[in-house]
């Protein structure tokens, strides 16, 4: 059975500059936009922050939390974002352990709501999601 690592950034800052290339190579959004909100996270200037599955030293899945995942819906914050688990790595219940990673850290800072703009259905509602 294949050891997974749960971490957020604040965790390996180190690999930043990697997890920023990672976000960046799944969603074509600049790498500097990544850095710019995970520097916010590392300084401690928001509680908003980065998530990652590694397996060994590659990153195999990750999810950041943000104010705004580019929609006009100001009013839903905060936001999941760039939620993304290797192909290779699918159906074994990462996404899900990712999504609760954030939702306990969230908690710990008193955000009880989290939102999730998408377009799919039967996914996220298997981890206790609403659409």
């Amino acid at each position: 059975m294949t050891k997974y690592e749960y971490i957020s950034l604040r965790e390996k800052s180190e690999i930043k500059d990697l997890a920023a290339e990672w976000f960046h190579s799944k969603w074509g959004v600049p790498t500097e936009a990544y850095l710019e909100c995970m520097d916010a996270y590392l300084c401690n200037e928001t509680e908003y922050g980065w998530y990652l599955c590694l397996s060994g030293n590659q990153i195999i899945g990750g999810m950041g939390v943000i104010e705004n995942d580019f929609h006009d819906r100001t009013d839903l914050t905060p936001n999941v974002c760039a939620v993304y688990v290797e192909k290779a790595w699918r159906c074994q219940g990462i996404a899900g352990a990712l999504l609760r990673a954030v939702c306990e850290d969230m908690r710990q800072f008193e955000i009880k709501t989290l939102y999730l703009l998408t377009d799919h259905t039967n996914f996220y509602e298997r981890y206790g999601w609403e659409f």
